[in-house]
């Protein structure tokens, strides 16, 4: 049975609901049936394990910071970290397995990409985490618009108001910048947030740190990361992970200067979170807080972000997919 909607069956929604949003299966099943289905996938406390496609299959824990090992139907394994701040509740989201980016401080791209994540299996980590999330952040594993179909769905799937009804202020992009894609997302009718992990400011540097962006020139990734600020009116947070005699001599200050002043950007300093493969100095304390304060100094909002989860390798650039330290 396909629906004239959508390529879509009967079938398809009953072994994979998550993967729709309650128009969808009303289309398909009519308006009583879809609401009890929606109901019991977004309403109820534990949804059938019958309509699984990612089982939880550890947790590791650190003080503030619980980290999901899900197992996929393939036997591939992601993660997503569920972090308490004073807020509220932050999950991170993975959208790959393994990663083509590649960046050389994150242990994602290790062995390169395995696979793209479905908008179910992307929205099922929100789901199973079985808490009151008041915030998502796509920056788990992989890099969110080389899924970009999938990516899309997933956010409206969340934010579908007969389900989770998730606030788009609520929903973060963090991505390496592709120019295709943001180009791309910079059309899209949903005003989430957006980070740019730049991480460099020449193209020297960036193609060291991240090649698997080396074909994306990266004064296009400035502007195309600072017209989606502009046509949505939202305000962008650059990552910048500080790596002494890489990216911290005073022409990167001047470069970010030269980008970002007067634009509504916040430059988020980061900390090297230490990699199985790690090759990079770490930065110290008063590296970054120099930086910071020259960056200020020069009319950039700066602030330095805090890890959360190191002990558990569920900080930035430390997921992989694998095991961590049980709690």
């Amino acid at each position: 049975m396909k629906n004239v909607h959508g390529n879509y069956s009967i079938i398809d929604i009953i072994n994979d609901p998550f993967g729709f949003t309650h128009a969808e299966i009303s289309a398909v099943l009519g308006s009583h049936d879809s609401k009890e289905l929606y109901s019991s996938l977004y309403k109820k406390i534990h949804p059938s394990k019958k309509i699984h496609t990612i089982w939880i299959k550890d947790i590791f824990k650190d003080t503030d910071t619980e980290k999901y090992l899900y197992e996929l139907t393939d036997n591939n394994c992601i993660e997503t970290v569920c972090i308490k701040r004073r807020t509220g509740l932050t999950a991170c989201i993975s959208v790959q397995a393994g990663c083509p980016v590649q960046c050389l401080f994150c242990e994602s791209g290790r062995n390169g990409l395995v696979r793209n994540l479905s908008a179910s299996e992307i929205v099922q980590q929100v789901i199973f985490l079985k808490k009151q999330i008041n915030r998502i952040v796509f920056m788990g594993i992989g890099e969110p618009l080389y899924n970009y179909d999938s990516l899309i769905r997933a956010i409206h799937i969340l934010r579908d108001r007969d389900g989770l009804d998730f606030p788009t202020d609520g929903i973060t992009v963090s991505t390496v910048g592709p120019v295709k894609q943001l180009k791309r997302l910079r059309e899209e009718h949903i005003k989430i947030q957006l980070v740019l992990s730049l991480h460099a400011t020449t193209q020297k540097a960036r193609n060291y740190i991240i090649p698997g962006m080396a074909g994306n020139d990266i004064h296009e990734t400035v502007k195309s990361a600072l017209s989606y600020s502009q046509r949505h009116n939202r305000k962008i947070s650059t990552a910048y992970l500080l790596l002494p005699g890489i990216n911290s001599a005073y022409s990167d200050i001047k470069q970010l200067v030269e980008w970002f002043k007067h634009e509504n950007v916040l430059i988020n300093l980061l900390e090297y979170n230490q990699t199985n493969k790690s090759v990079l100095r770490k930065a110290d304390k008063c590296e970054i807080t120099a930086f910071k304060n020259r960056l200020e100094e020069l009319g950039l909002e700066a602030r330095i972000r805090i890890s959360h989860g190191r002990t558990i390798k569920a900080a930035c650039g430390q997921l992989a997919g694998g095991h961590g330290i049980k709690a």
